[in-house]
């Protein structure tokens, strides 16, 4: 699959139609705004293709610590044809050896509304060494979680009694993990270029 590095230059109509209507609202960065973001951040767009045809995009913010997979989208029309697996294997070639995390849904919080869609996405991470952190947050009644691969850093068991931890999913209790301090910071970073007024953090457990 061709890659493409993108650029606040470069950037197409097709590359914004797809991250407008890949994600929830409340969940998007403007994009007038994103585009400042990529040379203010360092930020790692890539878009993919297969010959001419655009397939799909990623968006990492390269840490020293974590690299954050901030946005990942394949085409809707192209979704279920092994292109998604096709780009996170690459993705995670490309920063092989180092430690990475995403952010996602909680497939735990009960009830929402796409219960089967943030099983399927979590499981699709396993599969491909991801693991959980026991870290959640809880933003405008939405619960994230961490997922992290590579190296990281010993964390004790979650103490959040309202989370499965890792122990009670079969995982060793003491595997390298992502912390609520390293979620702050990654926060704390995002928040000198760009935080929107209207997100408001609930509740967070480790």
């Amino acid at each position: 699959m061709i890659e493409k590095k993108i650029t606040a230059a470069n950037a197409d109509e097709q590359l914004k139609q797809l991250y407008e209507t890949a994600f929830p609202k409340d969940e998007q960065i403007p994009w007038d705004d994103l585009l400042r973001l990529i040379d203010q951040m360092s930020l790692d767009f890539t878009a993919y293709y297969v010959g001419e045809t655009f397939i799909g995009f990623t968006i990492v913010y390269p840490r020293k610590t974590f690299n954050w997979y901030w946005y990942f989208a394949v085409r809707e029309k192209l979704r279920g044809q092994g292109y998604g697996q096709q780009i996170l294997t690459q993705l995670i070639e490309k920063y092989k050896g180092q430690a990475c995390v995403l952010d996602m849904e909680s497939p735990y919080q009960v009830p929402c509304p796409n219960l089967e869609q943030r099983q399927r996405r979590h499981a699709f991470y396993l599969r491909n060494g991801f693991r959980d952190t026991d870290v959640y947050r809880t933003y405008n009644g939405i619960t994230m979680t961490i997922m992290m691969m590579g190296p990281g850093t010993l964390a004790s068991p979650s103490s959040d009694a309202t989370q499965p931890s890792s122990s009670e999913l079969g995982q060793p209790s003491l595997l390298p993990r992502f912390t609520l301090q390293d979620w702050d910071n990654i926060t704390h970073e995002l928040q000198q270029f760009w935080w929107p007024v209207d997100i408001s953090e609930d509740s967070y457990g480790v």
